[in-house]
Parts: structure tokens; sequence; C-alpha cells
């Protein structure tokens, strides 16, 4: 018997080798499995993909097996092909990013958690009064945990006469304790939503519903019907802070039914949950990307919720596109794919409006519920006042609702205290040793940090160029707004943003607390802006409304459109009226007028007009081109070679954008070419060709990313 192994071997694109499988381990031998192999003087891992039928050179034997059944079912197998096709990336990459940590070709470190039970055999006579006491624990229950019995002697002599058996049982990592919940009616209008979803004939159907439509219960009723016809279900969200209300609810409904896949779980938690799905224990999958290759069988419907957000997008390789891999996923089960989102990405909407898409829209809230009061408030006539932080709205409507008990939300898109620290006798702005960045400045323990690479230092006293002791710091962060309203405020004040959230279960401590009403207001990133239902929110206030605009993106009114319609729909979802506040010093920019009044379409339409003057998606296609060099001189370089190479071979059909270079981070720097194109066909070859066969010095990589995120 011959195998295709792919070897743990880190090349751009490495390839497989045929072995020879031993007679005692060709049993145990299937596709998927992970292997253990003979490769030059030393033994590696590798993952047999495909069987073989001849070999023009000698063969070698596995070694070893690892698994007892495959860790990739024939599906997987397919799709990691797949995606290394797409996104020219290698075979191991795209299947060790489908793997928890516990699966990685070489790691078998984590270990299965057993909890010992015991289980009554038979019965006896005369029993002594200790061997009585064990045995009347067996009256309500067939089996014991361990943990109940004290006595070991008499449990051993229990055991040993045939009495009582020992067995094991796998105890999961993860708590799975819920509170049962009714399955909701929907309203008339969630109604008819879910049958137009139901019967469709088109793979992909786009909800755009307003934000306190009821989407999530139109997920429910979904996720139910695929159940009753015994097929399965993957729910995806953005951000680890949206799995926490989400889970919830579909445990409250569920129960023990959905495993949950995420980067906040721990690798024994993961490897837990994977190895739950792969058993067919559970019928539904809910995380955040990277669930979307959960070993999960005859999935009946994929639901990908905030469909518009940049983290569907993996940056690292593989670079896919969640989309991407539920439409290969959805074609193979013949399952359907729910896009929700009340800010759809242009380009979902754009293909729904043509008719590529189903589309199913809600215009009002459940209950009819009006939607939030928005003011826009303009900060330079503010900072005439005296007002720097709040404006004298925000300032009275938070003492209001302070006084009626009602919760606040407040977004401030930056991290830590200020800005930069800056000299203010020569004017040195203190960076990053690794990166052309200043460095943020966090009070709660006095350090400045790069948000970037991670470094970090003591605040100096002095000006390291001039000697200075008069630094000063500039602009705010969510430590320093969390500071202003302490001194303004008789008010409990939860933040939440990444330094407040890296302990384990942090974001769902906070938001568990707040909708208990432990807090009166919640200070956060963006992490706050989506998703999140409270009954008692009844105003938001976003400061520096405008801050996306001010970022070179072609995407950069999208972004602001879609965070400030988002996070004011926080606002007024239950009986309270909402109210948000949009605090800007860009006030007639027409991303922020429209957000005012919740009106998707007319900035879709003014939005769409300008994409296709400039001809960027969704009215063409994007590919970045990047060489990553630790040394300027060589990557500028190889970039003007490649971008050469390029304009040699593409025609006019194709535009071609730099190359251009970004500041330099975690001491790499970043060259890039953008290509606009329709057609990849040639495109996809040609690039191939690069990346196979461009001579390329050592201390520089070949980067290529499909539908980049970051430009």
């Amino acid at each position: 018997m011959l195998v295709r192994v792919l070897v743990e071997v880190k090349a751009l694109k490495e390839k497989t080798f045929i072995y020879s499988v031993p007679k005692n381990l060709q049993d145990r031998l299937e596709i998927g499995v992970r292997v253990q192999v003979p490769f030059g003087k030393r033994n590696i891992y590798g993952l047999v993909i495909d069987y073989a039928y001849d070999s023009e050179y000698e063969t070698r034997d596995i070694l070893d097996i690892l698994d007892d059944s495959p860790i990739f079912s024939k599906e997987l197998i397919e799709l990691g092909k797949k995606m290394s096709e797409m996104y020219l990336c290698s075979l191991i990459s795209s299947y060790e990013s489908m793997l928890p940590s516990a699966l990685k070709f070489n790691n078998n470190n984590i270990k299965i958690k057993y909890e010992t039970f015991y289980k009554l055999e038979k019965s006896i006579e005369n029993p002594t009064k200790g061997e009585k006491n064990i045995l009347d624990l067996f009256v309500s229950s067939k089996e014991i945990s361990s943990k109940l019995i004290k006595n070991r002697a008499i449990l051993k002599r229990l055991v040993d006469n045939g009495v009582l058996k020992k067995e094991l049982h796998e105890n999961y990592r993860l708590d799975y304790n819920f509170i049962k919940q009714d399955m909701k009616v929907l309203t008339k209008a969630q109604n008819t939503a879910y049958n137009e979803i139901l019967n469709t004939d088109k793979l992909i159907t786009l909800l755009r519903g307003v934000t306190g439509s009821g989407k999530t219960e139109i997920y429910v009723h979904l996720v139910n019907e695929v159940i009753q016809k015994n097929k399965t279900a993957i729910v995806l969200v953005p951000e680890i802070s949206l799995t926490t209300q989400l889970i919830d609810r579909f445990r409250g409904i569920f129960g023990n039914n959905i495993a949950v896949l995420h980067s906040s779980l721990s690798d024994g938690e993961r490897y837990d949950e994977w190895r739950r799905i792969k058993s067919g224990k559970v019928s539904v999958v809910i995380g955040t990307r990277s669930a979307i290759f959960s070993p999960i069988n005859n999935i009946g419907i994929i639901i990908i919720d905030e469909e518009h957000e940049d983290t569907y997008k993996q940056e690292n390789n593989p670079k896919y596109r969640t989309l991407d891999i539920a439409i290969e996923r959805a074609k193979y089960s013949n399952a359907k794919i729910v896009l929700g989102s009340a800010t759809p990405s242009l380009e979902s909407y754009a293909k729904a409006k043509v008719g590529r898409y189903n589309l199913v829209e809600l215009l009002e809230r459940v209950n009819s519920i009006s939607l939030p009061k928005v003011y826009i408030i303009d900060m330079k006539d503010e900072m005439k006042k005296g007002n720097s932080i709040l404006s004298s709205l925000a300032i009275n409507l938070i003492n209001d609702r302070l006084n009626r008990k009602e919760q606040i939300m407040i977004l401030i898109n930056r991290r830590g205290y200020s800005n930069y620290i800056m000299c203010n006798e020569c004017g040195n702005v203190l960076k990053c040793q690794n990166c052309d960045i200043s460095l943020t400045y966090h009070k709660s323990n006095d350090t400045l940090r790069c948000h970037y690479c991670g470094y970090a230092t003591v605040k100096p006293n002095v000006c390291p160029k001039c000697g200075s002791k008069y630094l000063i710091s500039k602009g705010i962060g969510t430590e320093k707004i969390e500071e202003y309203l302490y001194d303004k405020f008789k008010a409990r004040i939860v933040r939440m943003d990444k330094d407040s959230t890296t302990n384990k279960g942090m974001h769902e401590k906070i938001i568990n607390d707040f909708n208990n009403y432990k807090y009166d207001i919640l200070l956060g990133t963006q992490m706050i802006s989506k998703g999140l239902d409270f009954k008692k929110v009844s105003l938001v206030i976003v400061l520096n409304g405008d801050s996306n605009l001010n970022i070179p993106d072609y995407r950069s009114a999208e972004k602001t459109f879609n965070l400030l319609t988002q996070v004011s729909g926080r606002a007024g979802r239950n009986d309270s009226v909402g109210v948000s506040i949009i605090q800007t010093y860009n006030p007639s920019h027409y991303s922020i007028i429209y957000s005012k009044n919740h009106d998707y379409i007319s900035f879709y339409n003014k939005e769409i007009q300008i994409r296709k003057k400039l001809n960027y998606p969704p009215f063409c296609k994007l590919v970045a081109v990047r060489i990553i060099s630790s040394d300027y001189d060589t990557g500028n370089n190889e970039i003007n070679k490649i971008c050469k190479y390029l304009k040699n071979k593409l025609d006019i059909k194709y535009t071609i954008l730099g190359p251009s270079v970004s500041l330099k981070v975690n001491n790499t720097y970043k060259f890039q070419i953008i290509i606009k194109y329709k057609d990849n066909d040639e495109l996809h070859s040609i690039l191939n060709d690069i990346q196979l066969n461009a001579k390329i010095s050592s201390n520089s990589k070949i980067d290529i990313d499909f539908n980049p995120i970051k430009l």
C-alpha cells in the first residue's frame, strides 16, 4: 500500500511524498490521519492526504500512525487543497489553520481529562456498614462519581469482587451550565423573513435588518429547522465579545447540543470542543472566524452575523476570507448561507441588488420600538465652550440617565491614556524602538506601549533627545476617559478594551455584570459597538466619531457609517427611549449625516457612485503583492523588480498601483503593489509563478493577499 504524505516542511509550496505502509499499520491507515515518517536523516510528522498507486522512486515505510481515526474528513482534505490554490499558500498552512493547537502536526501534549465513575454490577448479601453506605449511593443513580465515595479501601474491595465496575468518563473543561429558555414566537415581519430564507433557491441570503429588528431570533428558528431535519449548523460572529450573549441564547434553546470555538478558549478547552464536534455529539457550532473549519458534517445552514466586519478576513497565511470557505462548505453539503447585518458591506448589498444573493430586509425594530434619536455635535463649537471631552448635551444627558437609573455606553476607538508623549521643548515624539510609530501611554502601569509589535517601556522622566523634563501627553484614550468620568460623575463605570479583557473570561464577566446592572456606564472601544443587547441602555455617546475618516482607505466612509450606525443601535432596544450622541470635528461628512438617520440606502447610493468613478470594489477585485523585508533598500529593489515584471506580463485590463511602502513595523518594512482586476485567471497564474520562481533575498519574503483588508 502506498500513500501520499504532506510532510511538516515549512516550504512555500511544499510537495507531498509517497511512502509505503507496512502490513502491521495497514488496518489503521486512513486518509486524514497524522503519521510519523523518515525524511532524510530525521523523523518528522506529516498528514496522509491521498492514496498512491505507483512511485518512480524507492519508497520508505511510515514509522507510526498518530491518530485512531482521521482528524480530517474527505471534505476538509479537499478544502485544504482548494485553499492552497485560491490563496497561493502552502498546503500545510491550509490544514494547520483548521486545527486546534493540540492537533498541530507534531503536538501531542494536551491530554484528554477524565473523571472516574463507578457502576453497580450486582448486589451482595449482608453488606458491612461501610459497604452499605457506598451501595446506598446507587439507589437514585446508576453511576456515581468517585468524588462522592470517601472510603477507598472498601471501594477497592467492592471493585475487586465485581460488585462495582470502574469507568472513565471524559470531563470537558468548559462549563456547560445554562438556563433553559423558550423559543420566541416570531413577529409577522420576522416570520416573513424566515420563510423567504427557507424557500429561496439561492445559495446565499443577505438579511439586512436594522439594529434591534430581531435577527438573532430568526437565526434561532433557522437553526432549529435544520436540526429537526437531522442536519447541523455553524453560526459565526466577528468578535469574542459577541459570543457571550449569543451563546447564552442558543444554549438556553438547544442546551448542550452546541459547541463553542474561539481564541479565548484554552488549548485544552478548544481540543475538547473540537472532539465533541467531530464525534457528532453536537449539532450547532458557534464561534469566531476559525469555527468555519469545525469538523462538523451534514451542514444545513451557515450563518455569518455582522457579515460586514473586517475580522472575517484572516491576515496571516492562509489569508482566507470566511465567506469563501463558507461557500465551499455549503456547496459540499447543499446548505444555505445567511449573511446578517444592519449595515452590510457594499459588495454584499450590490450582489443582492443585482440578484446574485437573495435579499431579505427587516426595516423596523421588534414591536415597533423606535430607532434612537441621533444628535451630531460639532466639537469645534464645544471646544470654544471649554468642553474638550464631552459636549454640554452629553454631560446633561448622562446626569439625566443616571438619575433615571438607566445605563450609558460610551465609545472611543483608542486604547490607553493618551495617544502619544511629546517633548514640549524640542517637539520629539517618543516612538517604538521596533516601529516608526508613536508609543501609547498607559497610565494604569505608567508604561509606554506599541500597539503594533507589543514593545513596552517605562515612561521616562526626561526627553531622551534633549533632556527636557517637559513631557506632555497628547490625545485621549479609554483610560483617560475613564479617569474623567470618575471625576465628573457619581457613577459605577466599567472599561472594556483589549487591556481590560486580557484575563480569561473577562469579556463574559463585563458583559454579564453590565447586563445585571452592576455598572451604570460601559466605556469601550469598538468591541462594544455591535451585536450587544442591554435592556437598560438608553444613551450612547461616540467620541471622535470621525476618527476612521482619517485613515487612508477607500472604505473609510463605509467603516465610519457602519460603526456609528451599529453603536447608535445599542440604545433604546427595549422600553426606554434611545438617544445617541455623535461627537465629531467633521459634522458635514455624508457618512455621519446618513448615520444620523440610520439611512443605509442613501449612504449606499452615495458611496456606490464614488466607488464606480474610482473603480474600487464592488466594480473590481483587488490583490496586494507585498515584499516584507528587514532591510529598506533590499525590499525596495525586490518590489520594483516585481512591479516591472507585472507591467510586462499584464495588459490594460489590469490596473497596477504602486509600489508604495508602509512605516516600519516590528523591524520590517512592507512594500506593496495593488492590482485592480475583474478576471483573475491570467493573474492567478502569473502570481503563482512569481511565488514559485522569484529569486528573493534571504531577508525578504513575498506576500500575496487577495481581497486585502489593510492597504
